[in-house]
């Protein structure tokens, strides 16, 4: 009974930031990899970043570097994406989910992915 729920979602303008937030539970939240991907108008499943069970090691898409920034609290079984510089093509449904190694290349929809909140960037 995995469950992942994300929030923080809303409208912000060019340049902007916000703070998503994923509640994760049913599973031992410490030991699994986590992920963010993205719902890009007309297109599937954008991985977007990922993080090590400890959060020791971070990664990004390279649309996405140096301006998100992953991280996670295992004691409250929390995973976060703080997103600033905000650009209009970041506007997506924006998905938390337990990484694995394929979705760097091919998220799959088969993977254990939240409803996800809604992005949107613009003036």
């Amino acid at each position: 009974q995995v469950q992942l729920v994300e929030s923080g979602g809303g409208l912000a303008q060019p340049g902007g930031s916000l703070r998503l937030s994923c509640a994760a539970s049913g599973f031992r939240f410490s030991s699994y990899p986590m992920s963010w991907a993205r719902q890009v108008p007309g297109k599937g499943l954008e991985w977007v970043s990922g993080i090590y069970n400890d959060g020791s090691d971070t990664y990004y898409a390279d649309s996405v570097k140096g301006r998100f920034t992953i991280s996670r609290d295992n004691a409250e079984n929390m995973l976060y994406l703080q997103m600033n510089s905000l650009k209009p093509d970041d506007t997506a449904l924006y998905r938390c989910g337990i990484w694995n190694s394929k979705q760097q290349i091919s998220p799959s929809e088969d993977d254990y992915w939240g409803p996800g909140t809604q992005v949107t960037v613009s003036s």
